[in-house]
């Protein structure tokens, strides 16, 4: 049993000397990368439309602000709070908590949207001309912010305005009355529903219906077309479906991949602070945090995977800069 703790107390010291390099690494990159990534993808020239463009500079956007919210002004003050002890005494933590959590969500929620818009060009024709308009996406995502920031603010009167300094769910001091209260558990597990698990569901289910309306299409289109399968390398219609499939697939399963650990961490440690005892491993918590802080990054690698254009304009994006200092220096 001694073995078994010495072992965990080992996991978690090494766990907590990668946090020291990694989060910094990660925000050192996150910065510079969401940034090139909201210029390339506001010029327009990546192929997409004007409304899918907007859905993926909001949700670079919002990826943006964790690595400031929740990776420089969080994570990095825990793994190093021998070096910020001074964070105690700016009573804000409640207020920094509004914040996170909102840009979080809002950052869960632009995914669905982004899954949506996808979506309505290829299964719903009709509605396609109405609804996938710049405005119409302007629309939808600041009404999704504004809701999503009303949602967030009971944040505020469940922590206190200490920081914590604990790389745990709650970074903030939380009283004792709240920490055991039904209501506010029934409050947090609430959060944690409507995100991400809710989109969670949401995304695997229009994600099915798109698949299903692509093969359906796929096999009337071969019929038409006189052939036994729908693969054929003419067919552009049916490329384009291709495409789309990828770039829905590849950025739902890296939000899904990346959101689950922390989720389940979150739900269970809440349970266990009600008095449900949950045998949770503290470093897989550690984890969970790591694996999710991810995701500021990985949308501009999954964009310059799946669209051609994004990878030619962020090879330009790099290309001039270093061009413009070869000549200064000749």
């Amino acid at each position: 049993m001694s073995l078994g703790f010495l072992m965990k107390i080992k996991i978690l010291w090494a766990i907590n000397d990668i946090e020291k390099i990694y989060y910094p690494i990660l925000a050192a990159v996150g910065v510079p990368l969401n940034v090139v990534t909201i210029a390339i993808l506001y010029r327009g020239k990546c192929g997409v439309s004007k409304c899918v463009a907007r859905d993926l500079v909001a949700m670079t956007a919002a990826d943006l602000l964790i690595v400031i919210i929740d990776l420089i002004l969080r994570q990095i003050p825990i793994v190093y709070r021998e070096l910020f002890t001074f964070v105690w005494n700016f009573r804000v933590c409640n207020i920094h908590a509004v914040r996170l959590h909102a840009v979080a969500d809002c950052s869960v929620w632009f995914t669905v949207t982004f899954t949506f818009d996808r979506i309505v060009p290829i299964c719903c024709q009709k509605l396609k001309s109405q609804y996938c308009k710049e405005q119409t996406a302007a629309v939808v995502l600041g009404t999704v912010s504004v809701l999503i920031s009303l949602k967030n603010i009971f944040w505020y009167f469940l922590y206190t305005s200490q920081y914590l300094l604990s790389n745990e769910p709650w970074f903030c001091r939380v009283s004792f009355s709240v920490s055991r209260s039904l209501v506010w558990t029934v409050v947090e597990l609430m959060h944690y529903v409507l995100t991400p698990f809710i989109p969670f569901l949401l995304i695997l289910l229009l994600n099915a219906l798109t698949v299903r309306h692509i093969l359906v299409s796929s096999r009337a289109r071969s019929r038409l077309r006189g052939q036994s399968s729908g693969e054929s390398p003419s067919d552009t219609e049916m490329e384009n479906r291709r495409k789309s499939i990828i770039v829905l697939f590849v950025i739902s399963g890296n939000f899904i991949l990346l959101w689950v650990v922390f989720m389940v961490c979150s739900i269970l440690r809440r349970l266990d602070y009600l008095g449900y005892p949950v045998s949770l491993l503290t470093f897989v918590t550690e984890i969970g945090f790591m694996i999710q802080l991810l995701r500021c990054c990985t949308n501009t690698f999954v964009y310059a995977v799946t669209q051609r254009k994004f990878r030619e304009e962020l090879r330009n994006g790099v290309e001039y800069p270093l061009a413009m200092m070869v000549r200064l220096i000749r």
